[in-house]
């Protein structure tokens, strides 16, 4: 049964019962846009081996890249809580906004006026036509929460995010907070 409603700025945690699939396994994402045309989100617990530097040359900076998701991995996002800085975003929710002038993004990564904890960066998107989402919540891939962290997610540990959701949630969740990502190995 589903408790929450998709909305922007909440989170959708990945049941255990995704396994094998690269993204979406053990994903916590947070959702930058719902409506009746569809959803988009970005995975926030998924690092990959990249840093801003090996994407964009002209950036001497180290900021972490994320595996947004499996849609457009070829294009560069980001979601920041500078939109006094950044030209052009739109709000999300709770003080996170998504997109802007990449241009001034990169001047300001130059200055040192942004740090990595005020913006993150993906490769991808996670993506759902209008009724998806809708049927994936139904067949349990998903748990809907609050995103009670706001503009502070940046700063949640990518490495126990997911294990984090599973306590909170409680009850069977708690079990598997422990469990081993592939259950073969249990």
């Amino acid at each position: 049964m589903i408790s929450l409603q998709p909305s922007k700025g909440h989170l959708l945690v990945a049941e255990p019962s995704i396994i094998g699939d690269v993204s979406f396994n053990r994903s916590v994402v947070l959702l930058a846009d719902h409506s009746e045309q569809g959803s988009i989100g970005f995975i926030m617990n998924k690092p990959l081996e990249y840093s801003l530097a090996d994407l964009v040359p002209d950036i001497e900076a180290d900021f972490k890249i994320y595996n947004g998701g499996p849609v457009e991995q070829d294009n560069l996002y980001f979601i920041h809580k500078v939109p006094d800085l950044v030209p052009n975003s739109v709000e999300i929710s709770g003080g996170i906004y998504w997109g802007g002038d990449f241009s001034i993004v990169s001047k300001l990564i130059a200055e040192n006026k942004i740090t990595s904890n005020e913006i993150r960066f993906f490769l991808g998107y996670s993506g759902w036509d209008s009724e998806q989402l809708n049927q994936e919540l139904e067949a349990n891939s998903w748990v809907i929460v609050e995103n009670n962290y706001k503009k502070n997610i940046f700063g949640k540990s990518y490495d126990t995010f997911w294990k984090e959701k599973m306590i909170e949630l409680g009850g069977e969740y708690m079990l598997w907070s422990n469990a081993p990502e592939n259950p073969t190995y249990n």
